[in-house]
């Protein structure tokens, strides 16, 4: 499965198959919510929220992915990632992009 975040893909002829997205809803765990706060003192990245985020990312991206083979596509295009909150503690992981199969 080929991913890109174009809307082509060189040397390719594409049939659109439609849109297919993942997505994944991630809370803060307790602990790592008072060890990050003591974080925001004396600032600096909060290493436990990016590496939540990024396990958030892969999880849409590859329910992104089985979407797409279930069409039966071979590339995913112009693909998006957007994040949103959803509660207080929560946030939304969403991955989107249009399934492609080559002509």
């Amino acid at each position: 499965m080929i991913l890109v975040n174009t809307d082509y893909i060189t040397g390719k002829e594409l049939e659109m198959l439609g849109l297919v997205k993942g997505s994944t809803i991630q809370s803060k765990n307790i602990g790592r919510d008072i060890t990050q706060s003591f974080k925001t003192i004396v600032g600096g990245e909060l290493k436990a929220y990016t590496q939540m985020m990024n396990e958030a990312r892969a999880i849409a991206t590859k329910r992104m992915v089985a979407e797409a083979e279930a069409l039966g596509a071979d590339a995913i295009v112009n693909i998006r990632y957007a994040s949103s909150a959803v509660m207080q503690a929560a946030a939304e992981v969403i991955a989107y992009g249009t399934a492609v199969k080559f002509k």
